[in-house]
């Protein structure tokens, strides 16, 4: 069980940290929250304590995990699958999942294709899901703010998307 003031990550909504755990009565019967308060986009989740393992919640990488990360982002093979809705399925549940090897690649990919041409819409707001997982991860992770975070992600894949 985590305890107040962890981070922790919560698949598909990114990392943020505990600021409360409470008791809520729900249909007849009392269960346990954490109180997540993410830091990007400011947004505040109840995540049930009973169901934390099962949906994904785990804690923050590392700051070497990170790393790791950039290096795997910017070398990554990247197979697009030419069937758009398959396409889409496909990378949605890599973004479910919360594992950041997962939506690196996928945000590198979206970043490159919006510069390129544009995104459609359902790839847009997968673009924004996938960024917003990836900052709040790094800004725990390496205790930076936003805009350190957004500059230390669009420096470490300038080279990547303009290949």
């Amino acid at each position: 069980m985590y305890q107040i003031g962890d981070k922790i990550v919560y698949p598909m909504h990114g990392a943020g940290i505990i600021r409360a755990i409470e008791e809520k009565e729900i249909l007849g019967s009392i269960s346990s929250y954490y109180v997540l308060e993410v830091p990007v986009g400011n947004i505040s989740l109840m995540v049930p304590v009973k169901n934390a393992d099962e949906i994904g919640v785990r804690g923050v990488v590392t700051p070497a995990v990170i790393e790791e990360l950039f290096t795997f982002i910017v070398n990554a093979e990247i197979e697009v699958n030419e069937n758009w809705n398959k396409r889409y399925r496909e990378n949605m549940t890599k973004i479910k999942s919360g594992d950041l090897f997962e939506i690196g690649p996928i945000y590198r990919y979206l970043l490159k294709k919006d510069g390129e041409k544009g995104l459609s819409s359902g790839e847009k707001k997968m673009f924004i899901s996938a960024h917003q997982i990836l900052i709040s991860e790094i800004m725990l992770s390496l205790n930076i703010d936003l805009p350190q975070a957004e500059e230390l992600l669009q420096n470490r894949l300038t080279d990547a998307v303009t290949a």
